[in-house]
């Protein structure tokens, strides 16, 4: 123990898994380790004579895992009486691995006296591997963290071990509380949940975006403005495993624009959005797909009135490819950033799934597309959704996308309408005609933004027609089918290939078929008389 102007720190040692103790209750494999007292600490709670600031106790933990090491560790901290503030700063060793092999990388968080359990009130803060230390007090705290007293009973810091190297991981954990006085408390601004609409039309809006409040660099008044740029009307806030940010979007609401709270779920089996949250309701992310726990909170999703959206399905990253399946999905974002390998695939995938759909009767699964934007260069609202709701509320541009009552831009410089008619009836995107089977149906699209664009019309069969924007990008397709040989229709707008070419659906070839998407839309149904 070594004392100091600035308080007293002791070293807990070098933990490693032979002290290890009881699993935690959580869904994925957890270690708990052995307790961090500050018992001793009572003394603390007043500041020595003559000191110019509250009294301050260090405690230091270091510790070693192996490969293979629990998704979660726990450190629980017996945290006593009078505690104003408690601040973690956490690091781990980087040694170099072998070509190909994953280094280390841990992430960090807490939960608070009310526990670890799997949905529980004991959450008080995640920052991923995004910061290497926290702050929380009642009047104030590090993003991604809760402000709120510092009561006494047994904390738990959180390590999240997602890679580790083959030699293991060395890593320390440092603890200090501070005594005195707890504060004033934080008073929360929550972002209304209406904003001046035009009625029933079309809005656009971001679905997925980031702050500091986790991994992104944008503050939230950044973002916000990123947004207005972008022309939204609306944005939805999805910060990684937490809801710290709800706390301060209404600040950067207005009139112009509507902010959903929101969060993404990052588990170790994929990643999914849950839109339009209760403010500072906040969703555990602590379960594989395995421990079947994914049903249940998708269900406290459904309960407050939100949307459960498994998001980018294909991306390469670790633990970011979708295993929980789509029965408990509202949609599936196959349109992540800008356009790459992996959109194509969740948009073949999602296809297919449209085919089942009418094979079954079955429930049809809306696609959606957001800018997943964390930092500069990357584009908030590219892409973003057009939704036709009722109004510009929470509620009312939920229930359009639950609908399918969207279509996906690249910008809000792109302009779309689809419909089908037939029998003197017509059908919107995300509705059904129903036509007597042999009656022509006219499938027509109005592009505007996409120069040289390539227009796709698809059905359950594939591609049925392709045709090329003139260089003004603004232009209108019409192509007649029948609801005898079309189940569905959907439209897609592509950039032409980097070297001119508009593209060839219906070819095969050892090169891409298509350039960039500018624009795609839900289907229209057919349906027999």
């Amino acid at each position: 123990m070594t004392n100091a102007s600035e308080g007293r720190q002791e070293s807990a040692g070098g933990l490693d898994r032979r002290r290890l103790l009881a699993a935690a209750a959580t869904g994925a494999a957890a270690l708990t380790l052995a307790p961090v007292s500050f018992a001793r600490a009572q003394a603390a709670t007043a500041p020595p004579k003559g000191a110019t600031g509250p009294g301050e106790v260090t405690r230091t933990v270091t510790g070693h895992l192996e490969t293979g090491a629990a998704d979660f560790v726990y450190l629980p901290v017996e945290v006593p009486k009078g505690v104003q503030k408690i601040a973690v700063e956490y690091s781990y060793d980087r040694p170099s691995v072998p070509a190909g092999t994953p280094g280390n990388s841990c992430d960090i968080g807490v939960f608070d006296q009310h526990g670890t359990k799997l949905g529980g009130k004991g959450f008080r803060g995640w920052s991923g591997g995004f910061r290497t230390s926290f702050e929380i007090s009642a009047s104030e705290a590090t993003p991604g963290y809760l402000p709120g007293p510092v009561q006494a009973g047994t904390w738990n810091i959180v390590l999240g071990p997602y890679q580790v190297a083959p030699q293991g991981m060395n890593y320390q954990v440092k603890i200090t509380l501070t005594f005195g006085a707890a504060g004033a408390a934080f008073v929360p601004t929550y972002p209304p949940r209406r904003a001046k609409g035009r009625g029933r039309t079309w809005y656009r809006g971001d679905g997925h975006l980031h702050t500091v409040h986790s991994d992104g660099k944008r503050l939230p008044s950044e973002v916000a403005a990123g947004a207005r740029a972008a022309g939204l009307d609306y944005m939805i806030s999805t910060d990684h495993n937490t809801s710290s940010s709800h706390a301060v979007w209404g600040e950067y609401a207005g009139d112009d624009l509507l902010i959903i709270t929101g969060e993404e779920i990052t588990t170790r089996n994929g990643h999914w959005l849950a839109w339009g949250l209760p403010a500072g309701e906040w969703i555990d992310w602590r379960y594989r797909s395995r421990d079947g726990d994914f049903h249940r909170f998708a269900q406290q999703v459904h309960r407050a009135g939100g949307l459960v959206v498994p998001a980018h399905p294909y991306c390469p990253y670790v633990a970011c490819q979708w295993k929980f399946g789509y029965d408990d999905a509202d949609a599936v974002e196959v349109w992540n950033g800008p356009w790459t390998y992996d959109d194509e695939s969740a948009v073949d995938t999602w296809d297919a799934r449209l085919g089942e759909a009418v094979r079954t009767g079955g429930r049809w699964l809306p696609a959606v597309g957001d800018s997943d934007a964390h930092s500069e260069p990357q584009v908030i609202g590219l892409p973003h959704n057009v939704v036709y709701a009722d109004d510009l509320t929470t509620g009312a541009i939920t229930s359009g996308l639950r609908a399918g009552r969207t279509w996906i831009a690249e910008s809000a410089s792109v302009g779309l309408a689809f419909t089908a008619g037939g029998n003197g009836r017509q059908a919107g995107i995300g509705e059904t005609l129903t036509t007597p089977a042999a009656a022509p149906v006219d499938v027509r699209l109005e592009v505007q933004g996409v120069p040289n664009g390539t227009v796709r019309l698809i059905t359950d069969e594939g591609q049925m027609h392709q045709e090329s924007l003139p260089a003004s990008g603004t232009g209108t397709v019409v192509w007649r089918t029948t609801s005898s040989l079309a189940a569905y229709v959907r439209a897609e707008v592509r950039h032409p290939m980097a070297d001119g070419n508009p593209g060839h659906g219906n070819t095969m070839g050892p090169v891409l078929q298509w350039g960039p998407m500018a624009a795609l839309t839900n289907p229209v149904f057919l349906k027999r008389a």
